[in-house]
């Protein structure tokens, strides 16, 4: 795992400085690492530098995503013992969402940091906070979960690493189980250099495509940011 070496490595890339986000500096941070075959060395920085503080999180929303919540609503899995699994897990409130729901809660996250935090954050949490690798994981995890989220992952993986990254997520679903990708978007041709890279239809549409996946719903939105986001939110379901 990424540990106090890839940290060392990193400070010459100052994207928070006195509470401010550089996003100059940010993108610097992760071309680096893209460009050294080590397209994940740098998420541990964003939680060492929130020093324990998880308001300091510069990506965090704090809170749960509103479609998660809305679907959770629908009490769509009716089953005991039901699990779930939330990938780059964060500060934890998506996670914590699901288990609230009544998931048995698996939630990762490369960084040791950021588990640490979410433990931290969460002193009674019926959640398993763990760290580990999306490309990488404990066999057993092997459609193993009835519902996985994925909250902008592939985004900030180049290249092979998006299809590794989709594969892997939709590896993890049990038969019959669901997973739910929302990830900010953009329209196919545009933006092709972006840092991060929004993902386009065509790259949803391989969850089905190519991993043999149902879509349930697929909604295009734009978040309420200044300026506005482009976002998608898409519900897949594996067969029996």
């Amino acid at each position: 795992m990424m540990t106090g070496r890839v940290f060392k490595k990193m400070n010459k890339f100052n994207f928070m400085e006195n509470d401010e986000f550089n996003f100059d500096e940010y993108v610097k941070m992760i071309k680096h690492h893209q460009e050294n075959n080590d397209p994940t060395g740098w998420f541990d920085n964003v939680y060492e530098v929130a020093k324990g503080d998880h308001t300091k999180v510069f990506w965090a929303d704090l809170e749960p995503s509103p479609y998660l919540v809305e679907w959770l609503k629908k009490d769509i899995v009716k089953k005991e013992n039901k699990t779930a699994c939330v990938i780059g897990c964060g500060v934890g409130d998506d996670a914590e969402a699901l288990s609230e729901y009544g998931f048995n809660v698996v939630a990762f996250d490369i960084s040791p940091k950021a588990i640490e935090l979410c433990i931290q954050r969460y002193k009674d949490t019926k959640v398993t906070y763990i760290v580990a690798d999306l490309f990488d994981y404990p066999k057993d995890w092997f459609e193993n979960f009835d519902v996985v989220y994925e909250c902008n992952t592939i985004q900030v993986l180049p290249n092979e690493y998006r299809i590794k990254a989709r594969v892997a997520m939709s590896s993890l679903i049990a038969k019959e189980g669901y997973i739910l990708v929302s990830c900010r978007s953009r329209n196919e041709g545009e933006k092709e250099d972006a840092i991060p890279l929004p993902l386009t239809k065509s790259e949803m549409d391989e969850f089905i495509k190519t991993d043999g996946l149902n879509e349930i719903s697929f909604l295009a939105y734009d978040d309420n940011q200044t300026p506005r986001v482009p976002h998608f939110f898409g519900i897949y379901q594996k067969g029996n």
